[in-house]
């Protein structure tokens, strides 16, 4: 029940946030003619390790070898990853998925991820990717679900589209779990949606951070 109650309560603080903190993929402009909010800044994707929390401030090593600055908000959501399996998709998950096309032209999976129900619709849509070259990201619900002899293929739909993945038994899946700051200690994998304003400093709301093992997929 106590496990309950938390995920319950985390999913509430979810559900709370803006859109566009959650979004991995920054909203399309208004229609014509209406006043647009001015932008507060670039989304820029961070990936990389932490170096040391002080304070609010998060410095992390990033993959390419920088050494960033990230001021984190007072109420800055911390949350992780856990490993699911496979058999945990159902028809009717939302869910998000980093895919690259193979040889055959099919978009195969490179990781899967089970959104909380209070994340549904967040980021949803098919837009290029920067994990890998030519990588794509599917926020979508599950349609249907085929088996393979190894794997799944995972027929999704999203606004405007819809989508075949096709899911290898070696696919990590994963689904969100609740995190604190105690999780930003040095060495542990991150995955930050930044904010980058014009004097070049970096703010974010929100961080997926490593938990027992489990490093941000995406």
């Amino acid at each position: 029940m106590r496990v309950r109650s938390l995920f319950a309560a985390f999913s509430l603080v979810l559900f709370s946030l803006p859109v566009s903190l959650l979004a991995q993929n920054p909203p399309p402009p208004g229609p014509p003619g209406q006043p647009q909010a001015a932008p507060q800044g670039v989304p820029t994707r961070i990936r990389g390790t932490v170096e040391k929390l002080d304070g609010s401030e998060l410095r992390v090593k990033s993959r390419d070898g920088a050494e960033l600055s990230v001021t984190l908000a007072p109420n800055v959501m911390v949350v992780a990853v856990a490993k699911r399996a496979l058999a945990d998709i159902k028809v009717g998950d939302f869910v998000a998925c980093t895919a690259v096309k193979g040889q055959d032209g099919k978009l195969h999976a490179v990781e899967v991820r089970i959104f909380p129900e209070a994340m549904r619709g967040v980021g949803e849509g098919q837009y290029p990717w920067d994990l890998t070259p030519d990588s794509v990201m599917t926020n979508a619900t599950v349609g249907t679900i085929s088996q393979l002899p190894e794997g799944a293929v995972l027929h999704v739909t999203f606004k405007g589209g819809e989508s075949d993945l096709i899911v290898g038994p070696e696919t990590p899946v994963l689904g969100y779990v609740p995190g604190d700051t105690g999780l930003l200690v040095p060495g542990a994998a991150v995955f930050v949606v930044a904010l980058k304003h014009p004097d070049g400093s970096l703010t974010a709301a929100r961080v997926t951070a490593e938990k027992d093992g489990v490093k941000p997929p995406m």
